[in-house]
């Protein structure tokens, strides 16, 4: 499936295999935690120590039946960015959608958000749908911009020491984007 963000125009997404995992990891984790983390302003370091995934993770959730992740990489093959995307009946799920602390602000959000989008059609869902800490307002705001509502549901936020313990209580809010 080729991806467009304007009709005639290819950009570089596709989909990533198992030999992307070390860089779809270290990517990630740049993005959410840590010091690099902070270059952008998608971090979660304040709220979350440590890592937020590892290679076993992201294996785990490549092997899922429906799940998939789509890659950005700029023209030298370089990856910048990445979403996770999983089938669930006529819904797509959507996580870790990450572009690296050094690359945002630069639209590579957005045309994954497209390109989700889009591949939620090809696999014949009507809505994608998230879960986004509650207190991350500006990320929560940004989604909203892009089309996604909030539903009103919670989900409490269910800590793995492995993946960092929070600094304060946390909880997800749900949102949602028809397709």
């Amino acid at each position: 499936m080729d991806f467009q963000t304007k009709p005639g125009r290819k950009i570089n997404i596709t989909l990533a295999k198992e030999k992307d995992i070390p860089a779809l990891v270290e990517l990630i984790n740049s993005a959410y935690r840590g010091d690099s983390s902070r270059m952008g302003w998608t971090t979660e370091a304040d709220l979350l120590g440590g890592q937020r995934t590892d290679s076993e993770m992201i294996l785990g959730e490549m092997q899922i039946p429906g799940a998939v992740f789509l890659k950005y990489e700029d023209e030298n093959r370089k990856l910048l960015g990445t979403v996770y995307l999983k089938k669930d009946g006529p819904k797509m799920y959507l996580g870790m959608l990450s572009v690296s602390p050094y690359h945002q602000d630069k639209g590579i959000g957005k045309q994954l958000l497209h390109a989700a989008t889009q591949f939620g059609r090809f696999r014949g869902c009507n809505r994608i749908c998230m879960t986004v800490i509650s207190v991350r307002r500006e990320l929560i705001a940004w989604y909203q911009r892009h089309g996604y509502r909030l539903t009103g549901e919670r989900m409490p936020f269910k800590p793995e020491e492995k993946f960092g313990l929070p600094t304060q209580p946390l909880e997800f809010v749900v949102l949602e984007k028809a397709i």
